[in-house]
């Protein structure tokens, strides 16, 4: 039996002792934990945003005069793929926000202004029905929805309680995340026009710490997770495009209101996987009967053939053949991705689910090393 010498028993000891530190000040632990992430956020949201920003300049470092070996083009292929990956990201938000947010705050009135006039027909509506009692119908009736509904907006615009302490408060939020932002966005063009240098000095690095008998599988399963998300945010965006672009054309065929600003609304919420789509079709189904409810009818009924035509035919050539996740696993991954961190786990549980789908596939495919019995001869 192997000894055990003092080096090896002091390590023990100092492993007990410190795990004994964690479970009974872990309050302390988690809470100082709680703090590093927190004040880390604005560094994971620019490696975040160089990553996304980074298919954009890959595809244009790609296609910006791919044959040309003059210094000058070679010297410029990098600044002018990030500033053309960088105004790409700005136009298409600045294209959402122009398509929904007017027309949004049109509705939003329009809204307050027909609502008083819809609950005074339902009221006229309950007075006719038997089992509705005349203290109810006379005391809906005696209320002022006009003037209660405004009452309500001023007190939602306004704020409750101390208007001071509202604003201040406003104000501090809306500057932290303009600063997190801000300093997410410097570190992505620290991350994106040093990567290549960046990228050498991690394997360096990992070479020096990283025992060789675990080097490749890392290494591996970073490139699986790399393919996985690009993949899955290239053809999460193609086809939340093609979707919205459908919608656009189908409602202004049939003469819908809001054709671009519900087609946008559809693009923007289609890259949610699976239940995007239908939050979308809510929300423009809501602002279509305001206007009309026959048209807000023809709504859904185009938007259900159109998601049935997108879930059979385009989901699964744009998405699901790229990413060669089921679709149990895609459902299940949506599902606990949402539960655990709401929409930013329904973005990012199914290309993680598609690394460990992968992994797991790979894992059972490689042949199993045969098992060499030995014969022992009793003598």
């Amino acid at each position: 039996m192997k000894k055990f010498d003092w080096k090896t028993c002091f390590r023990v000891c100092v492993s007990v002792f410190v795990l004994f530190l964690c479970i009974h000040y872990w309050p302390n632990i988690s809470g100082f934990i709680g703090k590093c992430f927190s004040a880390a956020a604005p560094v994971f949201t620019g490696f975040v945003m160089a990553y996304i920003i980074n298919i954009l300049m890959s595809f244009y470092e790609r296609h910006y005069f791919p044959k040309s070996g003059k210094k000058a083009v070679v010297k410029s292929r990098r600044p002018v793929s990030l500033l053309g990956a960088i105004l790409t990201v700005i136009g298409v938000i600045a294209l959402v926000i122009v398509l929904i947010v007017p027309q949004l705050v049109n509705c939003i009135e329009m809204l307050v202004a027909q609502l008083p006039g819809a609950i005074e027909k339902l009221v006229a509506k309950l007075n006719g029905l038997s089992f509705v009692s005349d203290e109810l119908i006379a005391s809906l009736a005696s209320i002022d929805w006009k003037s209660r509904i405004g009452d309500i907006a001023e007190t939602l615009f306004s704020g409750v309680g101390d208007v001071m302490n509202v604003a201040v408060s406003a104000v501090s939020s809306v500057f932290t995340g303009i600063m997190a932002f801000v300093i997410g966005f410097i570190v992505a063009l620290y991350l994106l026009t040093d990567k290549d240098k960046l990228g050498g000095q991690c394997k360096r690095v990992m070479n020096r710490w990283v025992p060789e008998r675990f080097l490749g599988k890392i290494m591996h399963v970073v490139t699986v997770a790399d393919d996985c998300f690009h993949r899955f945010i290239v053809g999460q965006c193609t086809e939340a495009v093609i979707l919205g672009t459908l919608c656009m054309i189908g409602m202004l065929i049939f003469r819908l209101p809001y054709a671009p600003m519900v087609g946008a609304l559809i693009a923007f919420t289609a890259l949610i996987p699976i239940v995007g789509g239908l939050i979308g079709a809510g929300v423009g189904a809501f602002l279509i009967l305001m206007v009309s409810p026959v048209k807000a009818l023809i709504f859904l009924v185009f938007i259900i053939v159109l998601q049935q035509l997108e879930g059979n035919l385009i989901y699964p050539k744009v998405v699901g053949s790229s990413m060669g996740l089921p679709a149990l696993w895609v459902l299940a991954a949506v599902t606990v991705g949402g539960g655990v961190l709401g929409i930013g786990g329904m973005l990012i549980g199914v290309p993680m689910a598609a690394v460990v789908y992968r992994l797991i596939k790979e894992s059972l495919n490689q042949p199993q090393p045969e098992v060499q019995e030995e014969v022992i001869a009793n003598e």
